[in-house]
């Protein structure tokens, strides 16, 4: 009795998943009470009767998946010798513990420095890379009216400012892309219904809450949801990053409760190979049935950390393995689980970027899920995402992991459109400049748009985007200088009909699988005359909200400095709504703890 009451314990924390996305808010987890026929509680002998031996914990040594000798975990046990009686002359002062090395020696202490004193311990570099972006500059209607971006589905820089925040530092400005802050929320847009025209358009215009005479233009792309019985069968296969960075409780434990979630949500007609990568590659598991629960996570547990980190032959194992289950009618995706260190092999993010550009031709997609801190390449996990037509995500703790892959993994998981790119074009009778609030890392040329093979981004099953532009109307307060040449100065023009567009929204999209995009339209207006949107739409003051957060982070230099956390946190308590999981509220509560951080001290 009392030990299937211990499996039943163990496989309750195994099968930790929820009935929706938790946005960070404390949520209790679900236990399974029962297994489904090929599931179960992980164990040896469970794991050895489907074909995989789990390392015995009670080893001295630790051992990765690849074979590789960690340092030893645990302390020899101890030996028994005679002890003779000591006398008092032979008794020395007591100075410590000895200590015991295992592994190879440490290097020799530098000299002390002049004066005798010892030097303070170096703590651990931080190697952290993120993109360099400057924040979007204005731009004068007259000159460029033509706006062009690939969109991002990303939600990987929240979460990554998120664990910042909890950890009171504040976060590298490049760290912050605003348009992942953004999209991270749910806004309620208009669905679309059907999905062979699988986005909905939605637009208003509000005035800048943070530049007195400004507007802000939102514009919102809601994505069809598939019902279930559209959801192609998954080919998944799981890289997994097991070198020895990735030993910490937030990197290499918490992926595996990452995987085990998804685990929770196959269907039969899934498959599943679990791969890892170290200092050398190697498959734990080949393309296994989503029936065969128990052997997917037996799999899982196997994976221990150890070893340098070949993350490009990781890749090349990874893609054999789709490759060899690949199905025309199945979504085809590999999910990498990593911090992004790669310092074994190929390590060049261009190569690797080109590899994996290669192979999305092939119809196998990748998407990164990054974890843990210090060494974490958000640079690098971007590049390779946005080649593989995936998504990128951080997972800085358990609900975060829930998240992502709860029900909010079909987001990522089945898609619904390829290649999507919007395109806004500002009427010069109505606006005079425009900046666009984030995306620095997605903007295509004006050219781009029409070209089918330009790459874009890829949307998933009832996944949002949202973009944000801030423009001055004609006559308002200009952020750019007059000229002083007439012939440089642009043709003066009126205020337009009263009742006209100020701009015009095209979006252009792939159907999975089709070579040919297809374009939407939408025209975008409001009254010249008289206050625009005295009371915005919740979702756009929501949206304002996190964009000003983002920017003033940042230090976006078109902030004003009088919008501080003070004013940010009233227009997000105004705009809080329905908020079923918390997430609007997480939000509210760290902006409140980002006004205490203190001025960064350090590069």
């Amino acid at each position: 009795m009392l030990t299937t009451m211990l499996k039943q314990g163990v496989a309750a924390v195994l099968g930790l998943t929820l009935a929706a996305p938790s946005g960070g808010a404390s949520v209790a987890p679900q236990a399974r009470p029962t297994y489904a026929p090929g599931d179960g509680a992980v164990s040896p002998a469970a794991c050895a009767a489907v074909g995989i031996t789990l390392r015995d914990p009670r080893e001295d040594e630790s051992y990765a998946s690849v074979g590789a000798p960690m340092l030893r975990r645990t302390a020899p046990p101890p030996v028994a010798v005679p002890v003779a009686p000591s006398v008092k002359e032979d008794r020395v002062e007591y100075s410590g513990p000895p200590v015991i090395l295992y592994g190879p020696p440490p290097p020799p202490a530098p000299p002390p420095p002049i004066g005798g004193m010892p030097m303070p311990p170096h703590p651990p570099a931080n190697t952290e890379r993120y993109p360099d972006a400057a924040p979007n500059p204005v731009k004068r209607v007259a000159d460029e009216p033509v706006s062009t971006f690939s969109i991002d589905v990303d939600t990987a820089a929240y979460s990554n400012v998120r664990r910042f925040i909890a950890e009171g530092s504040t976060p590298p400005r490049d760290a912050v892309r605003v348009e992942e802050m953004i999209n991270y929320f749910d806004y309620g847009y208009t669905r679309p219904r059907s999905a062979s025209e699988p986005f909905a358009v939605t637009t208003a215009v509000a005035a800048s809450p943070w530049s007195e005479g400004r507007q802000i233009v939102h514009i919102g792309l809601q994505g069809y949801e598939l019902p279930e019985a559209e959801r192609r069968p998954l080919n998944l296969t799981f890289m997994v990053d097991v070198s020895g960075s990735m030993f910490s409780d937030d990197k290499l434990p918490l992926a595996r409760q990452a995987m085990n979630l998804i685990i929770d949500r196959l269907r039969p007609e899934d498959r599943v190979a679990v791969t890892y990568y170290a200092g050398s590659v190697g498959t734990a598991v080949g393309p296994t049935s989503g029936s065969e629960k128990l052997k997917l996570r037996c799999a899982v547990a196997s994976l221990n950390s150890g070893g340098g980190t070949a993350g490009a032959a990781g890749m090349v194992n990874a893609y054999d393995q789709a490759e060899a289950a690949f199905g025309r009618g199945k979504v085809n995706r590999i999910l990498m689980f990593t911090d992004g260190d790669f310092n074994v092999g190929v390590t060049d993010d261009k190569r690797i970027e080109d590899y994996v550009a290669d192979k999305r031709a092939t119809g196998i997609y990748l998407s990164v899920y990054g974890f843990g801190r210090g060494n974490y390449q958000d640079a690098r996990m971007q590049t390779i995402a946005q080649a593989g037509n995936g998504v990128a995500a951080y997972v800085d703790d358990l609900n975060e992991a829930r998240r992502l892959f709860g029900p909010a993994f079909d987001r990522g998981a089945f898609p619904i459109a390829d290649d999507v790119k919007i395109q806004v074009e500002f009427n010069p009778a109505r606006v005079s400049e425009y900046r666009l609030i984030g995306y620095e890392t997605r903007l295509l040329n004006e050219e781009d748009f029409n070209n089918d093979a330009v790459d874009a981004g890829e949307v998933g099953s009832g996944a949002s985007v949202t973009a944000l532009y801030e423009i001055t109307p004609v006559g308002g307060p200009s952020q750019i200088p007059e000229r002083r040449y007439e012939g440089n100065r642009p043709a003066a023009t009126g205020a337009g009909d009263p009742n006209g567009e100020i701009g015009f929204v095209q979006v252009r999209y792939k159907l999975p699988g089709q070579p040919t995009s297809r374009l939407m339209q939408s025209a975008v207006a409001n009254r010249a005359s008289g206050p625009v949107s005295a009371q915005p739409p919740e979702a756009t003051r929501w949206a304002m909200a996190v964009a000003a957060f983002g920017q003033r982070l940042r230090g976006d230099p078109w902030m004003t400095a009088d919008f501080d956390n003070a004013a940010i946190l009233s227009l997000a308590q105004g705009a809080r709504g329905e908020d079923p999981y918390g997430e609007r509220a997480a939000f509210v509560q760290m902006v409140r703890a980002a006004g205490t951080l203190p001025a960064r001290r350090e590069p």
